[in-house]
């Protein structure tokens, strides 16, 4: 598992990994070789419910060492993505090999570039391929260092009103059934119904416009809410 990842406005996934890492190994050890690798990445929804996983992602492509001058913007890019943790101040540090070095001269991290040749994702919208140059154009969703936080709020203190939601599904039977928020961006709200006449089964339910911010969130709940009032 990297300590951090991150992604270059070409496209490129920037790995911080462990030394004694076997990706590190393996990439020191293969020098200007093409060394094929895969990352998995699994999607887990940060609430309570049946079949957690949300979606998975495989990216493949050619990994290598980060070297010379690539090394501190990538370090800077990196810190700038996570500035907590083991990440603090390494954005200077990462750029000086000695000053990263452990017992014996061995490298404590190493940063690897995964240039991306191919993408699948399997999520709750479908399986399909992704262009690794839509991954290059790609903007991070402005909600998704929220949304942990915001679907347990919701869960916790809302639930009434999500299982309301159930009432803009038109014949679908919301008698006796739960509503727990599944995932949440800029675009809108999906929940999974469980219980009652229609069995278990998600609804997605989308804003009038996409969300910018935390304010504009909270202006397009309060839309979906009324809405599911009347």
């Amino acid at each position: 598992m990297p300590a951090a990842r991150t992604v270059t406005p070409d496209g490129d996934v920037i790995l911080l990994v462990s030394g004694e890492s076997t990706a590190a190994r393996a990439a020191a050890h293969a020098q200007d070789d093409d060394l094929t690798a895969v990352i998995e990445i699994t999607d887990v929804a940060p609430v309570s419910v049946p079949h957690r996983i949300r979606g998975r992602a495989w990216l493949a492509g050619w990994l290598t060492p980060v070297r010379g001058d690539d090394r501190a913007a990538c370090a800077a890019l990196l810190a700038e993505r996570h500035p907590v943790g083991e990440l603090l101040g390494m954005g200077e540090s990462l750029d000086a090999p000695s000053a990263l070095l452990q017992g014996g001269g061995r490298p404590a991290w190493m940063m690897l570039r995964l240039e991306v040749g191919e993408i699948s994702v399997d999520d709750l919208w479908g399986a399909e391929h992704v262009d690794p140059d839509d991954l290059a154009a790609a903007e991070p969703d402005p909600i998704v260092a929220h949304e942990t936080e915001l679907l347990q709020h919701l869960h916790s203190a809302h639930g009434d009103r999500i299982g309301e939601l159930c009432g803009l599904l038109g014949a679908r039977e919301a008698q006796g059934m739960t509503a727990v928020p599944l995932s949440l961006d800029r675009l809108g709200l999906r929940v999974r119904f469980a219980g009652g006449a229609a069995g278990s089964f998600d609804a997605r339910f989308d804003f009038p416009e996409p969300v910018a911010d935390i304010c504009g969130l909270r202006r397009a709940m309060h839309t979906l809410f009324s809405a599911a009032s009347h």
